[in-house]
């Protein structure tokens, strides 16, 4: 149960950074990226964010409470979720370099 409070917790800003990734993604679609490209990105970022939410809740300690479980996992679900968006970001910028050149 804690572990889907922390995802909870995560959930509503992920959403939002998942929208504002699409929106660029997509409106900057001419550089020969699919939308394929963008929605597979973006499952492996909610995947990255879910396995390191799983993860960062089971190292948790807990020295501080039970409730710290919970932050620590949001915590580490949200560079586990950018860091892959970025990876999709990066690929935009490298294609469009190589279309503008």
């Amino acid at each position: 149960m804690g572990r889907f409070i922390a995802m909870l917790l995560a959930g509503p800003w992920l959403a939002v950074l998942s929208w504002l990734y699409w929106q660029y993604a997509r409106r900057h679609a001419a550089n020969r990226i699919s939308a394929r490209f963008d929605a597979a990105m973006l499952v492996a970022a909610w995947l990255a964010a879910i396995l390191c939410e799983v993860a960062a809740y089971q190292l948790a300690l807990g020295h501080a409470g039970p409730i710290w479980k919970q932050v620590a996992a949001a915590w580490v679900a949200y560079p586990g979720f950018a860091v892959v968006l970025l990876l999709g970001l990066a690929r935009h910028w490298q294609v469009a370099r190589h279309h503008h050149a």
